[in-house]
């Protein structure tokens, strides 16, 4: 089987936030979405596209909250990443949450055969996911500068929202990989 091996970093985020794994290149985007959500720490409550405006490719879930009519709109359930990630170099980017607009690039940074890959792994990361809802990579901005400052007027409400155990810092390797065995 073929596998790639994609890099997904977060657009605009500084410091970087990115995941490096590796997956049967034979699965569908709905596959990759659910796997996106699960390496960056999303919570999966948004609505998202995989698109690339220079091709004219977009992507969805397309069920009744779409109620998709548009032919330029494919169904991430049934069109597999090898025939838009094709090869070594290949770009998508991913949006989750229209509102926040988090948008992720996806890079293919290697093509190779693995027989033993059963699920997808993560072999490295930086940082830990924003948190759902926080205003999109500007408000984390906002966000993590106000929690690191104690006489900020809404550093209080703000630790209290994100809960005083929030580490920017924080990514577990391990623990993510055990629950990407379930796919």
């Amino acid at each position: 089987m073929n596998v790639y091996q994609l890099k997904i970093g977060l657009i605009g985020a500084k410091p970087p936030i990115w995941r490096e794994i590796k997956v049967n290149n034979n699965i569908t985007f709905g596959t990759l979405h659910e796997i996106i959500q699960e390496v960056m720490g999303w919570e999966n409550s948004h609505l998202h596209e995989f698109t690339d405006r220079q091709k004219d490719i977009s992507i969805r879930r397309v069920d009744g909250m779409f109620g998709v009519e548009d032919a330029n709109i494919s169904n991430e359930d049934k069109v597999k990443i090898k025939y838009i990630l094709k090869r070594k170099g290949s770009r998508i980017k991913y949006i989750y949450d229209f509102g926040d607009s988090w948008e992720h690039e996806i890079k293919v940074t290697a093509v190779f055969k693995d027989k033993k890959l059963d699920y997808p792994i993560c072999l490295k990361g930086k940082r830990a996911c924003p948190p759902e809802d926080c205003g999109g990579v500007w408000g984390y901005a906002n966000l993590l500068e106000t929690i690191k400052d104690p006489k900020h007027p809404e550093h209080e409400d703000m630790i209290e929202w994100i809960g005083e155990d929030f580490d920017p810092e924080k990514f577990d390797l391990e623990k993510l990989n055990e629950i990407l065995k379930r796919y």
